[in-house]
């Protein structure tokens, strides 16, 4: 009997490390490729035992597959492609997320290596449906709410990161126009585990509770945006990783574009009183131009190691970019599951950030 294959990137990393077991507990009898750069079988070959230990159902299911994405035919060897036929999903998560990742490493990463898998998915004879990994942040500096509908709005970017993951999505989309079955997700800011803070890395809000932690009691906050009005666009790993394994079956999926982010999210106010109240802080806001601010981060010498936050995380504490999840909830809302509110964990994750002060803001390359 042909057994089902599904070939996913991005494993060992941190959405695709919770992921595998979900979507091998669903689909009965399927076994999973997972393609891992020769750099990273090491920590794959760690992460799957560990899999394995927690969910026996995933043991002698999972293959690693040595490959890469930046290379034709993801770098796949004439031995390992005897069960590409049987591929009936694809999971491509693999990308390079960093605010500051230099243009060639983010265009090779993230554009090129999707239109190898895209190139890989029009070969396979049974492929069923693309799963594609895209972000909330291909709307760039959009002024206003960017629809899960909507791409190419003539935006401007911030940085790399958002440039070619933007690129990478408009490759999508030409070949599901073209016909090829696929499905987008774009999870917004993926922070930590709601229920246990376990994260891999501290970027984004963690900018914010580093520099906090790194301040007296009274604390000196630049409000570099309105405060008020500026939204943070957070999602736990858990909602984005449970969302993604119920729409991925749904067959009214294909062809959309979901949005996997907090609909009501916190603004910059209120994700720093939370924090602060937590870390026992008293704020003092101080008004401070963007421009004026980020200029200093970027270019005073040992400045953003000793605040804790980079000058590009800056942007994001005044931009009025928001994303309707639309799509999301509605697609959800059989299910029953909806995304929690960031009041409700947002001490989980400052609990798991102190209590494991190993993890750094680097990005899996």
């Amino acid at each position: 009997m042909q057994v089902s294959v599904l070939l996913m990137t991005g494993f060992p990393g941190f959405l695709g490390s919770a992921l595998l077991p979900r979507l091998l507990a669903r689909r009965e009898g399927a076994r999973a490729v997972c393609l891992v750069q020769n750099r990273h079988l090491l920590t794959a070959r760690t992460r799957l035992v560990e899999i394995e230990n927690d969910a026996p159902h995933v043991r002698g299911r999972v293959e690693l597959v040595e490959g890469d994405i930046t290379r034709p035919g993801l770098g796949l060897s004439v031995e390992a492609r005897d069960w590409l036929d049987d591929v009936a999903e694809v999971w491509h998560l693999a990308a390079v997320y960093d605010l500051t990742v230099d243009e060639a490493i983010a265009r090779r990463v993230n554009v090129d290596g999707t239109d190898h898998v895209l190139d890989l998915c029009r070969s396979l004879p049974a492929l069923r449906r693309l799963q594609y990994v895209s972000t909330c942040y291909v709307s760039g500096k959009f002024d206003g709410a960017f629809t899960e509908e909507m791409l190419d709005e003539g935006q401007e970017f911030l940085n790399h990161y958002e440039l070619t993951k933007y690129e990478a999505e408009l490759l999508v989309r030409r070949a599901m126009a073209e016909g090829l079955p696929a499905t987008i997700y774009r999870p917004g800011i993926v922070v930590g585990d709601s229920t246990t803070g376990e994260t891999q890395k501290y970027d984004g809000p963690y900018f914010l509770a580093s520099f906090l932690r790194r301040q007296p009691r009274v604390a000196l906050v630049p409000a570099v945006g309105d405060a008020d009005a500026v939204v943070i666009s957070l999602v736990p790993r858990d909602f984005v990783i449970a969302a993604m394994d119920e729409l991925s079956i749904l067959d009214d999926t294909v062809g959309g574009t979901f949005a996997l982010t907090d609909p009501n999210p916190p603004t910059v106010r209120e994700l720093v009183d939370l924090f602060a109240g937590h870390l026992g802080k008293r704020i003092v806001w101080a008004r401070l131009p963007l421009g004026f601010a980020r200029t200093v981060l970027g270019s005073v010498p040992g400045m953003e190691r000793l605040l804790g936050i980079p000058a590009e995380g800056l942007d994001y504490f005044a931009s009025r970019t928001t994303y309707p999840t639309t799509n999301t909830v509605a697609a959800l809302e059989a299910t029953g599951l909806t995304c929690p509110a960031f009041a409700s964990y947002a001490d989980t994750l400052l609990d798991y950030m102190v209590a494991h002060p190993e993890h750094t803001s680097a990005a899996m390359v």
